[in-house]
């Protein structure tokens, strides 16, 4: 075989493998979310509901600058507090399909609560 012909080979051989994402049939590919998120988001479903809020006080594994979606469906209004440094707060309607982005820079624990019910939803343990 020729050198061009062993490069169109390769070459032919990287694109195949890129465009098939590269996951072998027994390795699923790694998501955190919907199939339409990066495996780099990590998404936290949260259910707010006669004065219950679901999940609570779990802990959530994050990445430094990974992104974080907060999904929301609840009957009453609130704000959601990220203690992280920038800290965010996100104002919580009475409603559903509600998301809130961010990311956390600097490792270590970020709790996530609610500020009127005085609820931590999760504490992410973020690290490098």
């Amino acid at each position: 075989m020729t050198h061009r012909r062993l490069r169109y080979g390769l070459v032919m051989v990287a694109a195949v493998s890129l465009l098939t994402g590269c996951a072998s049939a027994d390795e699923p590919a790694a998501t955190t979310g919907p199939a339409d998120e990066p495996a780099s988001t990590r998404t936290i479903d949260i259910r707010i509901a006669n004065g219950a809020v679901s999940p609570a006080n779990t802990r959530t594994e994050a990445e430094v600058g990974q992104r974080i979606v907060l999904r929301v469906d609840s009957d009453t209004t609130d704000e959601l507090h990220v203690h992280s440094a920038p800290a965010h707060t996100f104002p919580v309607a009475a409603a559903v399909g509600q998301e809130f982005a961010f990311t956390v820079t600097v490792p270590g624990q970020v709790e996530i609560e609610l500020h009127h019910l005085g609820r931590t939803v999760t504490t992410l343990l973020v690290r490098r």
